[in-house]
């Protein structure tokens, strides 16, 4: 039996009407004469394969992945081993590398201040909420974080979460449904795009901050529905680009939408202070809706958080299941991003290093000809490829030069679409920056003539 959905408000009930109560009883019972009759042979004819788990087609698609990676000598391209501290250098099978593969946009992962936190924490509450925070899991580093966090936003409330992904998955996945809409950006993360297909709405994309386009959707089909939210990134993750928020916020005011915006770049990485997209446009944060966020980038953790109205947050520690359902974040965790949140605010001159670092590194990239994409500066900055292999290839090469910046493909990117991905951090050096450069620049005619070679 499938739930069904109500929209209103998200919820999930298993109520079924006499009409669907008669239709499944004679379902069943079709069903069941149908056992009755040929069960033998129904058993007899399901194919082997169909119970292992390498005839999957994703499966067979990563091997044939694999196979082509090692015909290139690519065998150690994902899942590397970092043996010590990632900042803007790392050591991967004892060799140091110039590092633009880590979130750690503001330098502070490894501050000592940062580990005495989680230290105390862990001294005082366990190294496991080992609950769900509903029930038995509360800490106090959980408040003074989502309260910290409720500030970056004037907000009246915050939430956090165990899992980033997860965050956005049953926000939206409980907040509506069957009767609602959701307009989301076609560069969304994959966690607003399940999140999205999880609450049953209907679900309109347009194309990366294309407003003409989103507009031309509301006026067609906002109305068709109950409730309706307009879903973006802040800086997009893949290209380094900004929402236009002031538009953004046009529009759902004159269409009748909320405004949910993903900030797992931008927050801690634009703005005069680092607080997010709002204050680079000089909005007030209420503006929008749903604020999320995640703390596994500026803020040094794991995990996600979303805030906004009091209504909201309360809804969400009742209703999301990947909060309900979940045990608490680890105290250290939430402590040491509290720390961290404190130390953003306390010391600007990190965002400043990290601000000016992306705008050098955009910079150089562009006058060595470099194709960057959609990358305003910021902390995110891709150098376009062309096709996977190509990608792969230039990966591997920068590395033999001793930069680490790893490759997106497909399907985790269009195929055509591929690209090296820079992460800019405060920590990096002038040095850093020219010499990843320059290691591209080498690199590229090189990753393009193999790949043509590899393709004969």
């Amino acid at each position: 039996m499938q739930p069904t959905n109500d929209g209103a408000h998200g919820k999930k009930r298993f109520g079924l009407s006499m009409e669907d109560k008669e239709r499944l009883l004679a379902a069943m019972r079709g069903q069941t004469a149908l056992a009755s009759s040929t069960g033998r042979t129904a058993r007899q004819s399901i194919a082997p394969e169909l119970l292992r788990f390498d005839t999957l087609p994703g499966y067979t698609e990563i091997r044939v992945q694999q196979a082509v990676a090692h015909k290139a000598g690519l065998d150690e391209i994902f899942y590397v081993c970092h043996e010590g501290l990632a900042t803007n250098r790392t050591c991967i099978n004892g060799r140091e590398l110039r590092n633009f593969s880590t979130y750690d946009y503001l330098g502070l992962n490894g501050d000592p201040r940062l580990y005495a936190a989680a230290d105390d924490a862990a001294r005082r509450y366990g190294m496991s909420a080992s609950a769900s925070r509903l029930t038995a899991g509360e800490r106090p580093p959980h408040r003074r974080l989502e309260r910290s966090l409720a500030q970056l936003y004037n907000a009246e409330d915050c939430i956090c979460f165990v899992s980033g992904h997860g965050t956005n998955m049953s926000t939206l996945g409980c907040l509506f449904g069957s009767r609602d809409v959701i307009f989301y950006d076609a560069l969304c993360h994959n966690s607003l795009l399940l999140g999205a297909a999880m609450s049953g709405a209907t679900r309109l994309a347009y194309a990366n901050n294309d407003m003409q386009a989103l507009a031309a959707l509301l006026e067609e089909h906002r109305y068709a529905f109950q409730r309706a939210i307009i879903v973006t990134e802040g800086l997009f993750g893949m290209d380094g680009c900004l929402c236009d928020l002031p538009r953004l916020v046009e529009l759902k005011r004159e269409y009748g939408c909320m405004l949910m915006v993903d900030e797992a770049h931008s927050m801690g990485v634009v703005g005069k202070t680092g607080h997010g997209v709002h204050e680079h446009f000089g909005l007030d944060a209420r503006d929008v809706d749903i604020w999320m966020g995640t703390l596994s980038k500026s803020f040094c953790g794991c995990g996600g958080y979303i805030a906004g109205s009091a209504a909201l947050v309360e809804f969400l520690k009742y209703h999301a299941p990947g909060f309900v359902y979940s045990v608490g974040m680890a105290p250290s965790l939430a402590a040491a991003s509290n720390e961290a949140v404190r130390i953003m605010l306390a010391e600007p001159q990190r965002l400043a290093r990290l601000q000016a670092n992306g705008r050098q590194f955009l910079a150089l990239a562009r006058e060595r000809g470099l194709d960057t994409g959609r990358a305003q500066g910021y902390a995110v900055i891709p150098i376009m490829a062309g096709d996977s292999l190509t990608t792969a290839i230039l990966s591997q090469e920068v590395r033999n030069r001793g930069v680490l910046a790893l490759p997106m493909i497909y399907p985790g990117v269009e195929e055509g679409k591929a690209r090296l991905r820079f992460f800019i951090s405060a920590m990096h050096t002038e040095d850093d920056l020219r010499w990843a450069v320059d290691a591209v620049t080498e690199s590229l005619p090189v990753a393009r003539q193999k790949a043509a070679s590899y393709a004969r």
